[in-house]
């Protein structure tokens, strides 16, 4: 199983000051940069995310950066080995998560793989269900069980960030609401599941990500692939998960993700 990972975002949220006190120089540096991924969170916060992958069976990664990743090129370019390989696809501008899943085809086009956000935290267990289905699919996070869980730091203002999931009575995937409205969450009283961009594809995807057109916000989504995908018959298990995730998008986030990391185990 391959997995492609991105982080070609520039974080404009992690770029933006903050009163928090308790960030080391390095953190300030590295968070003025954009590139949440190598935050300082005990190790850079994308060791942990490849030591997710690692747990679920993967050792083939694509890491999908923007032109000004130097960075990121030094540090990961030269994993080539146990317990994990890892190449580079440059997602030349920033027009959104379909469009850098485009830069890894060639990485990812001859089987199912699995896609990841770099600046999330997923339970293993949940990625090691997602890569022993069958076919396509995604983690489905109990929003509610998000909020409660004092091992995620999410909040229920922010999941009004990800995307709703609509099941059938079968499991499947019916349909997603991009960032929906905080009232529409607030006052949700049935299944509240949400999607943290946590999919396993097959190679379908790739020409779903270019039938479609840009988002009322400018973006070339995933989320919309997903949807042009299933119009043309694909279909996603969704894989319910109640564990805990964590979401690095500002500094105010790098101090307690980075103790709820602590004794995680990396195997590299």
């Amino acid at each position: 199983m391959k997995a492609v990972i991105l982080a070609a975002g520039r974080g404009r949220r992690m770029r933006r000051p903050s009163s928090a006190a308790e960030l080391t120089s390095e953190q300030r540096r590295v968070a003025a940069s954009g590139v949440k991924a190598l935050v300082p969170t005990g190790r850079p916060f994308l060791d942990y995310v490849l030591a997710g992958v690692v747990a679920a069976g993967v050792r083939r990664v694509c890491l999908v950066v923007g032109p000004a990743h130097d960075e990121l090129r030094q540090r990961y370019g030269g994993f080539d080995g146990e317990p994990l390989a890892i190449e580079l696809a440059c997602q030349r501008e920033p027009r959104g998560t379909a469009d850098a899943l485009l830069a890894a085809e060639r990485f990812a086009s001859g089987g199912p793989f699995l896609m990841l956000n770099s600046d999330n935290y997923y339970p293993p267990p949940a990625l090691v269900a997602l890569a022993e289905l069958d076919g396509p699919g995604l983690i489905g996070f109990d929003g509610r069980a998000l909020v409660a869980d004092e091992r995620s730091n999410i909040t229920i203002e922010r999941l009004a960030g990800f995307a709703l999931l609509q099941t059938t009575d079968e499991g499947e995937l019916a349909g997603l609401v991009e960032k929906p409205p905080l009232e529409a969450i607030v006052g949700s009283s049935g299944p509240l599941l949400v999607s943290l961009n946590c999919w396993r594809f097959s190679p379908a995807i790739f020409d779903a990500c270019r039938r479609i057109e840009p988002s009322e916000r400018g973006e070339l989504e995933i989320t919309a692939a997903v949807g042009n995908a299933m119009a043309a018959g694909e279909r996603f298990r969704v894989v319910p998960s109640e564990a805990p995730v964590l979401d690095l998008s500002s500094r105010d986030d790098v101090a307690g993700v980075s103790a709820l990391l602590a004794g995680v185990e990396v195997p590299f």
